[in-house]
């Protein structure tokens, strides 16, 4: 997710029961290695490990050279990015557009695994369009290249993030190759996480979009996991306290222009449950200052301090 699995946020997740997280999208071109941005999507520095860094692109070459200097920089695992559906991306043959070339896909798999000696994965998508489902020949094509772990969104390209996911199509990949496989989408709460597990057969989920505004979303699946039990939903206390910590350190890893525009979006999804939330958010994001922007959400946080947060969770679909 570009924009939000920065550094600061995957090291929260993870101290939250996330047993991996995966960087932002790293440009395969090398014209924009060292720009501030994509240094950013690769920084590392006191991450706890695993440090995998995810890379996008359409030609073999110079994916391969990626992952080789992601990994001169720290990489310990090399994700291939052939899941995004984002127009700009695709228009450029780039994340699930690649899905429409198999010929291709190969070509990039079998490349960027020859040029590093770290575990290459890749995150793909069930096919271009309802029309055009390949996520088996994909999934073929990746164990005869050396991929060491596939996770499938449950999705086309063309379905965004419309509709259900297909956790059949995930289910048949699973059956149907010997490779670790990790199921993707609309795995909102610890019993979606439960049902996923057990109708895909997967070895693993990935949460995405569930976990912005609630990183403790992991911590939840891992106990419901072990116990079939809830945990009790945080404090609202504790909760800002998380918040402070995640606020500061992305403050420290964007500086003060960018930290306080960047950091909009993560206040907006943290209060988006509690009484007053919307409107905060509005007036929050008025503000030109990292301070002034704590100060704000301290004040906020303090007015609901007794409370505990109650999601909505969203409802559990099963098949027929």
């Amino acid at each position: 997710m570009a924009g939000v699995t920065d550094r600061p946020f995957r090291q929260l997740c993870k101290q939250l029961g996330a047993g991996y997280a995966v960087s932002e999208m790293s440009a395969s071109n090398p014209r924009v290695w060292k720009t501030e941005k994509s240094s950013r999507r690769t920084n590392h520095e006191g991450e706890m490990e695993p440090k995998a860094v995810q890379i996008a692109g359409a030609d073999p070459a110079m994916l391969a050279e990626c992952a080789r200097h992601n990994v001169a920089n720290g990489a310990q695992i090399i994700d291939i990015n052939m899941g995004c559906p984002v127009k700009k991306v695709c228009d450029s043959w780039c994340g699930s557009a690649l899905l429409q070339n198999e010929k291709l896909v190969g070509q990039i798999l079998d490349a960027v695994v020859a040029a590093v000696d770290v575990p290459v994965t890749l995150k793909f998508r069930t096919g271009w369009d309802r029309q055009n489902k390949n996520a088996l020949n994909i999934a073929r094509i990746a164990e005869s290249a050396g991929i060491a772990m596939l996770t499938l969104h449950g999705r086309t390209r063309a379905d965004g993030y419309k509709g259900d996911a297909e956790y059949d199509t995930i289910a048949e990949v699973k059956a149907a190759i010997s490779l670790p496989v990790v199921a993707n989408g609309d795995i909102t709460t610890p019993e979606k996480a439960a049902y996923v597990l057990k109708v895909t057969g997967a070895d693993a989920i990935m949460v995405g979009r569930a976990a912005q505004g609630r990183p403790w979303i992991f911590r939840e699946i891992v106990h419901y996991l072990a116990t079939g039990e809830h945990l009790p939903a945080p404090l609202v206390s504790e909760v800002r306290t998380l918040m402070e910590e995640h606020l500061l350190a992305h403050y420290a890893f964007y500086g003060e222009f960018m930290g306080v525009r960047t950091a909009r979006k993560h206040i907006g999804w943290y209060v988006h449950d509690l009484v007053g939330g919307e409107p905060f958010r509005k007036e929050m994001n008025l503000i030109e200052s990292c301070e002034l922007q704590l100060q704000a959400v301290h004040h906020f946080f303090d007015s609901h301090v007794s409370e505990r947060l109650q999601y909505r969770p969203a409802e559990i679909k099963l098949a027929a």
